[in-house]
């Protein structure tokens, strides 16, 4: 190796090692383990299995239909309907439940529903060239106006046991998991070799980088768009039957607000609105920052609106450091 190529290397390896640490994932990992620090330091029932275990059904179901989410942003979309989606299809379940049908055609019911709504989205968004958040905030009020005009001040509560315990016991003992949260590590690792090893996920990429030239280069842009509506509104639909299941109530408030919780898990997952960048695996670390950061403050009695306010600033704070420190490194190098 020549000297100009050996002092070569040796420069650009302090910028490789800079580039690994502003990783978005990077920096994801390292709030990780502050909160799980912090929060340890905070409570001595943190970091017990079993309130763990039970803190992950805080968030699997939002964390589920934020894979989705994920992927919709991805491509320069988003769904505003989600929680709304998730309200409909607990309403078709309920309605199911009465009819007498077991779990199985109920999940059936929530997951088809689900289907139904991202279809629309997708044909209204793909087929009349529609802005994604202007559709999807009309079909948010109408979805949720549904449930809310059939429902009334009403609830539907008759679900039959072997449909409720599904979700709210332990599906494996040791250690004890619920069936919402190993669904979501299964789908969150089915939709990371999706995105990150496959022709599929590079067409996801060219798509949100720049639809005009991947149309040009033969990708069916509105195709997969359509899709990703779907999948969306499918998630929302399993999502509800989990939640359902769980709670063991059908009501008009149901998933109230998680369209605003599913966005920030994207977004702070790394998922750029812009389109074209963000990785799997960012949401997935993202969920549990959230999960866990919302759980510590739980335990020390915060209340709500504190903690909604902690985590805004959290979501700011983590879009923000890597921008500044890029800049500050950026205006050093000059």
């Amino acid at each position: 190796m020549s000297e100009q190529t050996r002092y070569q290397v040796l420069d650009r390896a302090p910028w490789r090692l800079t580039d690994w640490l502003l990783r978005w994932e990077t920096i994801l990992c390292i709030l990780l383990v502050l909160v799980i620090v912090v929060n340890a330091v905070g409570s001595p029932y943190f970091l017990d299995v079993y309130n763990l275990s039970d803190m992950t059904q805080n968030f699997s179901e939002k964390a589920i239909i934020a894979l989705g989410m994920a992927l919709l942003i991805l491509t320069r979309e988003i769904d505003l309907s989600v929680a709304a989606t998730v309200a409909l299809c607990s309403l078709a379940i309920g309605y199911a439940a009465q009819a007498g049908y077991g779990p199985a055609p109920l999940i059936g019911v929530g997951i088809l529903v689900g289907i139904v709504c991202g279809a629309f989205n997708g044909w209204l968004v793909t087929g009349f060239g529609l802005p994604s958040i202007v559709v999807t905030i009309g079909t948010m009020s109408l979805y949720r106006g549904i449930a809310q005009v059939v429902l009334g001040d009403q609830a539907i509560t008759t679900y039959p046991d072997e449909y409720t315990s599904l979700a709210q016991g332990y599906i494996i003992q040791t250690p004890p998991l619920y069936l919402a949260f190993i669904l979501f590590l299964v789908l969150a690792l089915i939709f990371a070799i999706v995105v990150h090893f496959t022709p599929w996920g590079r067409m996801l990429y060219a798509i949100g980088n720049n639809p005009v030239a991947a149309r040009f280069s033969g990708i069916p842009v509105n195709r997969i768009r359509f899709l990703l509506f779907v999948l969306t509104g499918l998630l929302s639909g399993l999502a509800s039957a989990l939640l359902t299941a769980r709670i063991g109530s059908t009501r008009p408030n149901i998933a109230l607000g998680w369209e605003l919780e599913v966005v920030t898990v994207a977004v702070l997952g790394g998922m750029s609105i812009a389109g074209g960048s963000g990785t799997i695996p960012g949401v997935v670390i993202a969920v549990f920052v959230l999960g866990l950061t919302t759980f510590g403050l739980t335990l020390i009695n915060v209340p709500g609106i504190v903690i909604n306010v902690i985590l805004g600033v959290l979501l700011v704070a983590a879009i923000a450091l890597p921008i500044i420190v890029r800049r500050v490194l950026g205006m050093r190098a000059q």
